[in-house]
């Protein structure tokens, strides 16, 4: 690999950026095509599938290397929902970090090993990061602490946003979004009521359909 492919490969690593390293086998000739730009690439639709599945392989004499950012779920919420997701989605390879102000909450006893935060969403989001290898879902069912992650969330290029809810929370979660500014596609993009519809009751099988629901997002998109 020359050098300064090399150096372009290490860069989007750090900076979280989904790349494709290209090699033409019959020639050697290499080249790295961004996610953001593989559309225009000969191999668009090789890439795409590529991208979505994490996976490397052989494409009409080249060989696509997928390098995609590690997987990161936001929670926002220190709640037992939140406890029963953490471990089905740390087995899916996902980074974990957990948002909650309330300080009774956020504590390592009740999530010993994550990355806790007791500050409020739009205080410590900015510093984390937002991009489309990270998910994020709302727990808390107040108001003050989901709705300012959520404005976070649809002005960024998150692959699943979701929110606990029925779905009268849910029309009133729209209406709050509605009066400050975002339009209905938008608003769209959240996943409320959360999960699959698979008749869950209790915290481990609403986290399973949420990770169910997340993961259909990941890999096929929507």
């Amino acid at each position: 690999m020359k050098r300064q492919l090399l150096e372009q490969l290490l860069a989007a690593r750090q900076n979280r950026q989904a790349v494709a390293l290209i090699t033409d086998l019959a020639t050697g000739e290499q080249r790295l095509v961004p996610r953001a730009e593989a559309g225009n690439d000969p191999l668009a639709d090789k890439l795409d599938e590529a991208f979505r599945f994490d996976q490397s392989g052989s494409h009409d004499g080249h060989f696509v290397n997928i390098h995609n950012p590690p997987l990161r779920l936001i929670i926002i919420g220190a709640v037992h929902i939140a406890q029963s997701v953490i471990p089905i989605a740390q087995q899916l390879g996902y980074d974990i970090t957990v948002i909650d102000p309330r300080g009774a909450f956020a504590t390592g006893a009740r999530f010993p090993g994550i990355s806790l935060h007791a500050e409020w969403p739009d205080e410590i989001i900015p510093s984390i990061g937002l991009d489309p290898r990270t998910a994020m879902i709302a727990l808390t069912h107040d108001p003050k602490i989901d709705d300012p992650a959520l404005f976070a969330a649809l002005k960024s290029d998150l692959f699943y946003i979701g929110a606990l809810g029925s779905k009268r929370t849910q029309a009133s979660r729209g209406q709050r979004l509605k009066d400050a500014g975002f339009t209905d596609a938008q608003i769209a993009r959240i996943h409320g009521p959360i999960g699959i519809n698979i008749g869950a009751k209790g915290a481990p099988e609403i986290a399973v359909s949420i990770m169910a629901e997340m993961t259909r997002s990941l890999r096929l998109g929507g």
